[in-house]
């Protein structure tokens, strides 16, 4: 007995025509993915690069603040900032300085003699 069209179901005649619809949407979707991939890189590229740049440019501006900084401390500097200020700062008399003398250490025999003869033996 011939089958003809009429007789099929819907489902077998449209068969074909879905397959072909969604491998169509998975290499149209796989294609946009790549284009869009392809975009996030080129775009984390230019931010990678102008964050070097400026990284670049703060170490610049670091290493002239550091030496603008060290000219600063100088002594000679200050003193004609001092100058410049009228601030009337004179180096101090030698009866306003005040020298500490550090005591002097401990030897280690008196240390161990005054720990005890058994406590002096637990020392390396």
């Amino acid at each position: 007995m011939a089958k003809n069209r009429k007789s099929q179901s819907a489902a077998i005649r449209f068969g074909p025509a879905l397959k072909a619809f969604l491998l169509c949407l998975v290499i149209g979707g796989s294609g946009v993915g790549y284009v869009w991939q392809k975009d996030q890189i080129v775009r984390l590229g230019q931010q990678i690069k102008s964050r070097e740049l400026r990284l670049k440019a703060l170490e610049v501006q670091n290493d002239k603040l550091e030496k603008q900084l060290g000219t600063m401390r100088s002594p000679g500097d200050l003193e004609k900032r001092i100058k410049e200020l009228n601030l009337g700062l004179v180096p101090p008399q030698p009866a306003q300085v005040l020298r500490l003398v550090e005591p002097p250490t401990e030897p280690v025999r008196d240390r161990q003699l005054a720990l005890g003869p058994t406590q002096a033996t637990a020392w390396p």
